[in-house]
């Protein structure tokens, strides 16, 4: 089974990228998976050597965009000012280790930049600047464009986040929504409601039910599945989720044309366990369908199927992967990620128990979020437990 340490590009411009692939090289990690593109944040890097606080900055990548690639796009990437892929790919090369392009597609917080037509909107048409739209085809150009540049450096694999919906519950910084909203309200209001995704007749049935909520400011009601929006909306969620395994497989046929494979993670179990680490109900998957993501469709159009496991129980992270292998189908690879820090994870064994749930269930790859963002601590047990999986190599 393959090993990695998700990073930032600040983490090896602090550290030194010779520093740190041999620091996650010396824990037992066979390669590092790199954030090539990513959303606007801001973190706190408790074993950094300069700026422990950092604010990164959204829609970023860290490559040398090729101008001829991105002609005549609507949108293109900021940043681009040093080649950090490019670059990690050969010094990783040098040590034997594998890199892969984790990259955020469509959460891009260009909220002061974004051209019109591009983000999501909510059913009052109000657009979502910081999420664009799977259903656009200016947007679908530019995700297949992004994993063009990632894959042709010479990655082992194009990490896909956020290639999917997002809606209103995905959040902002400092938002404030101060009326209560009950479960199809809410389900209502994290739908994509632009021109590419939906009619004025659907419009407004949307627009009447989270009217109705707001007038109510009540958040109790029935539990909202899919079902329940196909009885209001009728064939909405399954036109959304054929967009989305679309674009998934655009995006697939473009890394593969370049010479690298697609791992669409699946946000559930991020959804699901980010907060606490102890995710409740059924299997991440289960909640799939409110990010527009089809999981077997996804699963099939990319090839590999990513399982964010963010779970203290490794009973938990043995559940979300069976549930995942039965709708990926037997020939879809599994991978992982775990986070080897709180509020995952106190011990080496409970980390090593999770790794060696992944390896029991032929898990191709477990990746360890993140290696700037976690305390010593979580280095120390991070390299314990990678030492008994398969002695820390291919």
């Amino acid at each position: 089974m393959l090993t990695s340490f998700y990073c930032f590009a600040s983490d090896l411009e602090d550290r030194g990228t010779d520093v740190a692939l041999d620091e996650m090289q010396a824990a037992g990690a066979t390669g590092v998976t790199l954030a090539s593109a990513y959303h606007a944040a801001r973190d706190l890097f408790p074993r950094a050597r300069g700026r422990r606080v950092r604010f990164l900055r959204g829609g970023e990548v860290h490559f040398r965009p090729d101008p001829a690639l991105w002609a005549g796009a609507v949108l293109t990437p900021l940043g681009g000012e040093a080649e950090t892929l490019g670059d990690l790919v050969a010094a990783a090369g040098r040590r034997d280790m594998h890199v892969d392009g984790w990259t955020v597609f469509l959460h891009v917080d260009r909220e002061l930049d974004l051209p019109a037509g591009l983000a999501e909107e909510t059913c009052f048409g109000d657009p979502l600047p910081t999420q664009l739209c799977p259903a656009s085809p200016d947007v679908r150009t530019y995700a297949v464009t992004l994993a063009r540049e990632v894959a042709r450096r010479g990655v082992r694999a194009v990490v896909a986040e956020s290639l999917h919906h997002h809606g209103f519950g995905h959040g902002y910084h400092h938002e404030r929504a101060f009326v209560r909203l009950g479960p199809l309200a809410r389900a209502v209001l994290d739908l994509c409601f632009c021109r590419h995704c939906a009619d004025d007749d659907e419009r407004a049935v949307a627009r009447a039910i989270v009217a109705e909520a707001f007038a109510a400011d009540s958040d109790t009601g029935p539990e909202c599945t899919w079902a329940t929006v196909d009885a209001v909306l009728p064939g909405f969620r399954a036109r959304r989720e054929a967009q989305v395994a679309l674009l998934v497989g655009e995006v697939a046929a473009a890394c593969r044309a370049e010479g690298a494979e697609l791992v669409f993670l699946d946000p559930s179990g991020a959804a699901k366990g980010y907060a606490t680490g102890r995710p409740e109900g059924g299997a991440a998957p289960e909640i799939a369908w409110t990010m527009g993501v089809d999981v077997a469709g996804c699963a099939q159009a990319a090839g590999a199927l990513g399982v964010i496991a963010y779970a203290a129980d490794p009973a938990r992270v043995a559940l979300d992967l069976d549930a995942y292998r039965a709708l990926a189908g037997p020939d879809v690879a599994l991978e992982a990620v775990l986070r080897p820090s709180a509020p995952d994870c106190e011990d080496a064994g409970n980390l090593a128990a999770k790794l060696a749930v992944c390896a029991e269930r032929g898990v191709r790859a477990a990746g360890l979020y993140h290696y700037g963002l976690v305390p010593v601590a979580a280095m120390e047990r991070a390299a314990a437990a990678l030492g008994g999986v398969a002695g820390g190599g291919r």
